[in-house]
């Protein structure tokens, strides 16, 4: 059975506050139009891009707790359709998201595109496992060249994905973004001034 994404969000809470904003209407039929229930090429592709996510747990006293991770583009490993997988590496050794998964395998994902103003949200369970628990997997998202010590593997069940709307997502870029994109600016300045050292050199 498949699950869309506002399946799982829309609690009673969650009605009552659209009921009170006289949004319920939108939402009421809304089973059975998005089960997004299965990564498509679209979302493989968006997520072997990312070099970053955000990614929320919730502990055993209720309190949520967001954590940005980062790596090189396509550190989030899309196993198949349904399951992604990433490298733990040591950090700050708190351990938040860790300890909370733990106690509660639920997980939603923030993946950004913030260029295209994409946003890709996901709803998972997280599973915990040691670097020998399968040995082809930690082999499959383990970064080589990266110098911290690796921890542990997390793999990530999907429940649902769904995409957001761009309308307040701020464009940013990254360093190498910027440099592809003034590339022509320097190379049309180097050009110019090449010219004018040679046109000085004449007039000499």
């Amino acid at each position: 059975m498949g699950y869309g994404f506002m399946d799982i969000a829309t609690t009673p809470s969650v009605r009552a506050v659209q009921a009170e904003m006289g949004a319920d209407g939108m939402w009421a039929d809304f089973r059975g139009h998005r089960e997004f229930d299965r990564f498509t090429d679209n979302e493989k592709a968006f997520i072997g891009e990312r070099d970053s996510f955000y990614i929320a747990s919730v502990s055993e006293t209720g309190w949520p707790y967001v954590q940005h991770r980062g790596g090189a583009r396509g550190f989030l490993k899309v196993i198949d359709d349904r399951t992604l997988a990433f490298a733990d590496y040591r950090g700050n050794r708190q351990y938040i998201s860790t300890g909370n998964f733990a106690a509660n395998s639920r997980a939603c994902l923030f993946l950004m595109d913030y260029p295209r103003r994409a946003r890709l949200k996901i709803y998972a369970h997280v599973e915990k496992l040691t670097l020998d628990d399968e040995p082809s997997l930690t082999e499959m998202v383990t970064d080589g060249a990266y110098g911290a010590k690796l921890e542990r593997i997390f793999r990530l069940r999907l429940e649902a994905f769904d995409w957001n709307c761009p309308q307040h997502i701020t464009p940013r870029y990254t360093e190498d973004e910027i440099a592809v994109a003034v590339s022509p600016l320097r190379e049309r300045l180097a050009q110019l001034e090449a010219e004018n050292a040679d046109l000085r050199a004449r007039l000499r």
